[in-house]
């Protein structure tokens, strides 16, 4: 190559780079006050502009460290994030926060958040005309919604959030537990016997109490009577006349305290 083509080689690559410089664009909340920011942020959440909120929400994390105003950007951003669909960052953020911040008076609100996120409304009733049966995960994040309810309302007895909290700890239980005989009618129902057994049983042995044992135990004995094992067919009619003959004497009865356990 002769030597006076070096230096335009040179000049284009720095054209170039300067090119480059030119094309990134400027902070646009590189002059704005944490005020303002968190303004912008909250104005986005609201008009439901989420994917929006979140990185003016994780600036002013950065801009307003180790202030109130970056605690409540920490958790208005797990909401946002929330109502994105993001759940698994959502979870992320909250976990987060309360390490970061385990005696903030926000804390109530974290663990509810949390609670929400891992809640899934539509564990029963008509899901079951589309699902037969709750997947792992589901399991999880309900048993996981569960238990961010319960750490409120022992916690925070006295918080605006542990009312709810403690009915959607009682929907929740109730769900998987229907979920639990629901299964196990369908599997009653078309003469899987061994089958309905194991899902009645679950639902006996994981939600003593509530509502729905009633059924398992009614199913327990059908399928039981079906597969010829009269001794296991009375014992569980036993069960079932000694615990609900009386309906009023079942709902005092408290035993052993499974994991859902929460009175």
């Amino acid at each position: 190559m002769p030597r006076h083509c070096l230096p335009l080689t040179a000049a284009v690559l720095a054209a170039s780079l300067l090119a480059g410089c030119n094309t990134t664009k400027d902070d646009p909340t590189a002059k704005w006050t944490p005020d303002r920011i968190y303004t912008e942020a909250k104005d986005e959440l609201n008009g439901g502009g989420y994917d929006k909120a979140v990185p003016l929400f994780e600036k002013l994390e950065g801009r307003a460290a180790g202030t109130p105003l970056a605690q409540q950007a920490q958790i208005d951003k797990a909401y946002a994030q929330y109502k994105a669909g993001d759940k698994a960052q959502a979870i992320a953020t909250l976990d987060r926060f309360m390490k970061l911040h385990p005696a903030s008076p926000a804390m109530d609100y974290a663990l509810y958040l949390k609670g929400l996120v891992n809640f899934n409304e539509n564990l029963g009733l008509f899901s079951w005309l589309s699902r037969q049966d709750l997947s792992e995960r589901d399991q999880k994040a309900a048993k996981d919604s569960f238990e961010s309810f319960n750490e409120l309302s022992k916690r925070f007895p006295e918080s605006r959030y542990a009312a709810d909290s403690l009915q959607r700890m009682t929907y929740i239980v109730n769900s998987l537990a229907q979920y639990e005989v629901h299964v196990a009618r369908y599997y009653y129902s078309r003469g899987a016997y061994v089958a309905a057994i194991g899902r009645a049983q679950t639902a006996i042995a994981e939600y003593e109490g509530v509502p729905a044992i009633k059924d398992a135990l009614d199913i327990l004995a059908k399928s039981y009577d079906k597969l010829g094992m009269t001794q296991l067919r009375d014992d569980a009619q036993r069960v079932l006349e000694a615990n609900y003959a009386d309906e009023s004497t079942a709902a005092q009865r408290r035993t052993s305290s499974p994991w859902w356990k929460f009175w």
